[in-house]
This record gives structure tokens, sequence and C-alpha cells, in this order.
């Protein structure tokens, strides 16, 4: 299963949308966002797509917003991290800036951490976990996003134009 990984978007819709087709042209089948969101019309690129997110620093959220995603089929997380299983891989999906984030490698029974908040891409390992950030689509000098082959556990980074 190819997944697509994005993060720190900060409401700008437009670098949302040209990772989505770069997502496409490549088969993605789930979309895994890292949390800064940033509103409604970076919401709205994802309707009728396979994705989970977290909520970020920067984001808020209120009754309409969860209305808005309920309205249009999205799932909002409860917690964070999120876990999710994909092609029998477990994911936990932080932003970054939550409590316990440091400490998740040794804690969590996970194949993959993925978050944002650093607008850095990374990837590590620590142990038998591999800890992904895909950069950000806001305020990075390169705006960037990750593909992970759950199969191959190949990731790539892509550079998303302005």
């Amino acid at each position: 299963m190819l997944v697509g990984i994005l993060s720190d978007s900060h409401g700008y819709h437009l670098p949302v949308r040209k990772a989505l087709a770069c997502f496409d042209a490549l088969g993605v089948e789930h979309l895994i966002h890292c949390g800064d969101v940033g509103g409604q019309e970076v919401f709205d690129e994802f309707v009728g797509r396979s994705l989970t997110f977290v909520w970020g620093n920067t984001d808020e959220f209120d009754g309409s917003t969860l209305a808005y995603l309920a309205a249009v089929g999205l799932q909002a997380p409860s917690q964070s991290p999120t876990t999710i299983t994909l092609d029998g891989k477990r994911f936990a999906v932080f932003h970054g800036h939550e409590r316990g984030f440091d400490a998740a490698p040794r804690k969590l029974d996970v194949e993959y951490i993925c978050h944002g908040h650093s607008h850095v891409q990374r990837d590590d390992r620590i142990g038998a976990i591999r800890i992904i950030n895909p950069g950000a689509l806001h305020r990075a000098a390169v705006k960037t996003v990750a593909t992970l082959d759950t199969a191959t556990d190949q990731l790539t980074f892509h550079t998303i134009e302005d």
C-alpha cells in the first residue's frame, strides 16, 4: 500500500492540492496529515479521500469545524497520537508538539511514527520504529511531502513546487 504523508499546511490549500496531484499520479491509497492543517479550505481538498489526521498546535477546532468534518465524511481525531493500521502495519500519528512525544518510541508498539511540527524532513529509526516527518507545505525553504510503500518500507520525499 502506498501512503501519502504531509504536514503543516497551515491553511494554504493550493500546496495541498499540488501534493494531492503528486500523490494521485503515484497511486497513493491513504493520506496521513500530521497536523497544523489550518482550516476548511484544506479539508475541502481531502473530501472523498481516505485520510487520517491529527490536530496541530495552531489548529483551532470547535463545534462548527467538527460538524463540517462530519458533514463531508472526514473523521476528526479523538486523541493524539491517533493510531491506525494500514496493510498490517501499525502507525502512530502525532503533530510533534504533544506531551510525551519524545518518549513515544520507547513506549508505543508500532512500526511507524509520523509527525510534523518542525517543518524539517526526518527519516530515523529508534529500535524497530521508523520515525517520519514529511517536511512542510508552509514556512519551509523547500516544500515537501513523503510517500511510504508499506510492502517494501520504501520512503520517498517529494518536492512540491510553488
